[in-house]
């Protein structure tokens, strides 16, 4: 049985009221301010002015909590009604991938949480509804399944490794232009033994984009693999 499907605790007085709303905007506040590893049910108690004993009537289990905290964040990345609806395909998973990342870059926990196990809350599900039905008469079920799958693969390596990089320079000091320029003398001197050419031609002729422009880029490579696909 899930979280979704146990009922709440009926209210009843105490000095500070409760619910699971309360209890999960409390928890990604703590997300937020110190990732996943501050959270914990003492903590959440403790920033809600409860007894942690509480909380045990509203969930089991830290990984509950987590399931909680993720379909939160999931209504984040649902589109609005003034998107309108029939955009097709492209354009959908296009628009949902956009919403993720950025609900990661407001919520960076989020990237410990994607990928893992399935989530089953409203929200998630009427995220998957989104995407899914923007195939509706354009390919079997499978086909669509491995699409979706795809880009959603995607989209998770992309925002791990977006926000592997910002956390890694907040615990260097240094953007990865400016470790990349630290260490360019020993990248040089590799380089430089001719027993890596093609690396030497990506470092030398690459250009740079920032996070958001290779998102989009790499995102449409994706997705013209999935329309060759369908077509």
């Amino acid at each position: 049985m899930t979280v979704w499907d146990r009922p709440e605790p009926q209210p009843r007085p105490a000095p500070v009221p409760l619910d699971r709303e309360r209890i999960v905007a409390a928890a990604v506040e703590l997300a937020d301010e110190g990732g996943l590893e501050a959270v914990s049910l003492r903590k959440v108690a403790a920033r809600l002015d409860a007894g942690p004993m509480r909380l045990y009537g509203y969930l089991a289990t830290k990984e509950e909590l987590f399931d909680l905290m993720l379909d939160a964040v999931y209504a984040e990345i649902l589109p609005r009604e003034a998107e309108g609806q029939a955009r097709g395909w492209r354009e959908t998973l296009r628009a949902h991938a956009r919403r993720t990342r950025q609900a990661a870059l407001r919520h960076e926990w989020l990237a410990d949480l994607l990928g893992g196990r399935p989530s089953l809350g409203p929200n998630a599900l009427a995220a998957a509804e989104v995407t899914l039905a923007a195939f509706d008469g354009l390919a079997d079920v499978d086909t669509v399944a491995r699409a979706v799958a795809t880009v959603n693969a995607y989209v998770t390596g992309a925002i791990r490794r977006e926000i592997a990089s910002l956390r890694a320079e907040r615990a260097t000091g240094l953007s990865e232009h400016d470790w990349q320029r630290a260490h360019g003398p020993h990248l040089t001197r590799m380089l430089d033994t001719g027993r890596y050419p093609a690396l030497a031609r990506f470092v030398h002729e690459g250009t740079e984009t920032d996070a958001g422009t290779s998102f989009d880029l790499e995102l449409d490579w994706v997705l013209d693999a999935v329309a060759a696909r369908i077509a």
